[in-house]
């Protein structure tokens, strides 16, 4: 009974918060919502089982996205739709489930959750977290394409995508561009690393 009048109690706070938040809507939904996710996140974490923020959610946590450098700690849900992208990032359900091996796909919207991956670098370090272990990427490349040519290959293994509109500065929402940040598994990035550095130090042999 505790843990029930906290859940929702939890959840009318929220929907208080988001109802005084007007025009700040989906930037309220996100920065609120964090907190109680966060709580859901740590609870499934435990118990291994799949735990709701608030009764009526339609989504739930699936995993945790860190960004030492930027101070950016953000819990990822399942689905892509704009529902569950006000309140987070989102997990695409066809690609792996994050902190797995595989291609983990996560969108978010560009002024909330996501809006920091314009400050992201070459080499900046993002570890996911899932239910069962976790993963930790080297960003590779950030690019920007239009919404029809986005092509995502869900079977590339040790990779990780994280998609949001552009421009940054859009005022109006469904903007036709899509920043792409693709980042390698450590792994596969360490591999890359010493082999570049085989090549370069091939090469420096190769002039004296």
């Amino acid at each position: 009974m505790a843990k029930l009048f906290s859940r929702v109690s939890g959840g009318l706070v929220v929907a208080g918060i988001l109802c005084f938040a007007g025009g700040f809507w989906i930037p309220a939904k996100a920065i609120v919502a964090q907190y109680l996710l966060q709580r859901a996140w740590q609870q499934s974490v435990v118990t291994g089982a799949t735990v709701k923020a608030w009764p009526w959610a339609d989504t739930w946590p699936v995993g945790r996205l860190q960004v030492d450098r930027l101070g950016i700690d953000l819990i990822v849900l399942e689905g892509e739709s704009g529902e569950v992208l006000a309140f987070g990032p989102g997990h695409l359900p066809q690609s792996s489930s994050p902190g797995t091996e595989g291609h983990c796909i996560l969108a978010g919207h560009r002024d909330t959750s996501f809006a920091f991956l314009r400050e992201l670098q070459e080499g900046d370090v993002l570890l996911v977290h899932g239910k069962s272990g976790k993963r930790i990427y080297h960003v590779q490349t950030t690019t920007v394409v239009r919404a029809e040519d986005l092509y995502l290959d869900r079977e590339r293994a040790e990779l990780l995508t994280l998609i949001t509109c552009f421009p940054f500065e859009a005022v109006m929402p469904g903007t036709p561009l899509r920043f792409v940040v693709t980042a390698e598994a450590e792994s596969v990035a360490a591999g890359i690393e010493r082999r570049l550095l085989v090549e370069k130090t091939s090469n420096r042999g190769r002039k004296h």
